[in-house]
């Protein structure tokens, strides 16, 4: 071979090498979760973006925006950084958000989003070496119109299971109302300025019980194959659980998946919770777009979008009874739920129901409810309503007055549960029951 036959080889084997590591490289953005990379659209590859890795995206936390934040119509939070602190029950390697402004009247506009580990005092603070900036599509701010909502672009982050998780916004222009969870039951925070990576927690000095414009958190996790969403009222939103401490029934159901995964029957799942106070399965509250929407006008926002769905637990009717006096009626009540179970099917979904927990004591309290509450149960029980039954009211009803809850097990109001009767909640639950898929008909 002659030098000259020799160059030209190299030269081609060269030109092979370098169009194979550029598909390569392409192929590799592209299956990295954000959709984008700089061969595609010629902008700089944003810091932190998640590298392909093995897993499977599922929801690591979830709230239902239950309405608009009163007294913010006029300039939301313009000029604030707003940092929510949620709890995840599972661990990931790449983490991307929802944000929404569902409620909202003119578009929002966020030029500023973060990701970080909380640290351990789980105040506002971040751990070392945990803060990520977020991006949309590529861009560093993103604007929502009302309405809307939108997905981040996936981000690394490692993300220990069981940990606090700080997702921070700044919006510096004025925009209302507000979308907001109103009752979390974990103290987030508000610091005025763009704070959004300040990782010292010290201006953050405005605490709040409330989660604003976040929606869902989700992880690429190898401890998981799919997602439980939780879809209920007060109840399931763990309205008298303890502030702070992750005791509502979901996220004790989640421990023990975590738990027990992999074992036996039982599935490799995560729990998103739903609940939302006062919430019903026919009526919505008042407002455009409503106040506490149903669960049938939220069924296709707050289960079927979510990540990776596999199974939805469905508690939900007692308020139907409690705040529609002379119109609670267990044959409505029973076919809206069936209505829930026919979408969830139609998805491939299994669907585990809930009896209806006793209430006598409350304020609402009535006969003629109580009896509509016992007929709605004996149809769940029935097998005719859900795939699969958990049965909450013979599991927290006083065994000398069935009416009732337990004492240990009452909040002190007669309808919502303790710490306690959360816990009980979530161990009465037959975890084996989860596994498997929806049925051709019930």
């Amino acid at each position: 071979m002659t030098r000259k036959h020799g160059c030209a080889l190299l030269a081609a084997v060269l030109t092979i090498v370098l169009t194979v590591s550029a598909a390569i490289y392409i192929g590799v953005a592209a299956g990295d979760g954000s959709h984008h990379s700089t061969l595609t659209t010629g902008r700089p590859t944003p810091p932190n973006a998640a590298p392909a890795s093995t897993g499977v995206w599922v929801g690591a936390w979830a709230a239902s925006p239950s309405g608009a934040e009163p007294g913010t119509r006029a300039v939301g939070m313009a000029g604030r950084s707003v940092r929510n602190i949620v709890h995840v029950g599972v661990g990931g390697t790449s983490a991307r958000i929802t944000l929404s402004n569902l409620y909202g009247a003119q578009p929002l506009s966020i030029t500023h989003a973060s990701i970080a580990l909380a640290a351990a005092d789980s105040l506002a603070r971040a751990a070392d070496d945990s803060m990520r900036r977020l991006t949309f599509d590529g861009s560093f701010s993103v604007v929502i119109a009302p309405g809307g909502q939108v997905v981040s672009d996936a981000v690394q982050i490692v993300v220990p299971r069981d940990a606090d998780v700080l997702v921070t916004t700044y919006s510096p222009t004025p925009s209302g109302p507000v979308t907001y969870h109103r009752h979390a039951r974990q103290i987030s925070y508000l610091a005025q300025g763009d704070r959004t990576e300040d990782t010292s927690g010290l201006p953050f000095t405005t605490p709040t019980l409330s989660w604003r414009y976040l929606t869902a958190l989700d992880l690429l996790s190898n401890e998981a194959t799919g997602t439980v969403v939780a879809l209920g009222d007060s109840i399931t939103d763990g309205i008298t659980s303890t502030v702070g401490a992750d005791r509502r029934w979901t996220d004790v159901l989640s421990e023990r998946l975590r738990q027990a995964a992999g074992s036996g029957d039982v599935p490799r799942y995560t729990v998103v919770n739903e609940g939302i106070s006062g919430n019903e399965v026919l009526v919505s509250g008042g407002g455009h777009p409503a106040d506490n929407p149903s669960g049938l006008s939220r069924f296709g926002r707050d289960v079927l979008e979510r990540t990776n769905v596999k199974v939805v637990v469905i508690d939900l009717g007692v308020n139907d009874i409690l705040h529609n006096p002379g119109q609670a009626d267990p044959d409505r009540i029973t076919a809206g739920l069936r209505t829930l179970v026919r979408d969830a099917h139609a998805r491939g979904l299994k669907v585990v129901g809930a009896t209806l927990m006793p209430f006598e004591g409350h304020r609402g309290y009535r006969a003629d409810r109580e009896q509509v509450r016992q007929a709605v149960n004996a149809r769940i029980r029935s097998g005719t309503v859900f795939d699969a039954v958990v049965d909450f009211d013979r599991a927290l009803r006083d065994p000398y007055d069935p009416r009732r809850l337990r004492p240990g097990y009452d909040s002190g109001d007669h309808l919502h549960p303790s710490d306690m009767g959360f816990r009980r909640m979530a161990e009465v639950f037959d975890l084996a029951s989860l596994k498997g898929a929806a049925p051709a008909e019930l």
